[in-house]
């Protein structure tokens, strides 16, 4: 089984309609519990608002930190989603998932392993 990385793209400054969240909250759950269910799901989350991060480096000894993204984007990871699938068809098929039920793309991206 191979670990892939579902990351739901999210437009900047994208709104949604309260009764559309609402459809959405409840489509993402079932799909959960669908994941679930198929013993696929290791774990998800929604992420704030790029205008909440700090961004921290590392140079010359020192650590600084900067509010804020980045990088200025059109587009940011709103969430992700993490699965243990036997291959990259079958994450494939549980992103499609996942944009239907978002709304959103979904980029698929496989974890590197070691060893």
């Amino acid at each position: 089984m191979t670990q892939y990385l579902l990351s739901n793209v999210t437009p900047t400054g994208r709104t949604i309609e309260p009764a559309e969240l609402q459809r959405v909250i409840a489509d993402v759950t079932a799909l959960t519990r669908a994941m679930q269910s198929a013993g696929v799901w290791v774990f998800a989350m929604p992420l704030s608002d790029p205008a909440s991060a700090t961004v921290v480096r590392h140079h010359d000894g020192h650590v600084t930190l900067a509010d804020g993204p980045f990088a200025e984007t059109k587009e940011f990871v709103g969430g992700i989603t993490v699965i243990d699938v036997t291959d990259l068809d079958a994450a494939l098929a549980w992103a499609g998932k996942v944009a239907q039920a978002t709304g959103l793309a979904v980029e698929v991206r496989p974890a590197l392993t070691f060893g």
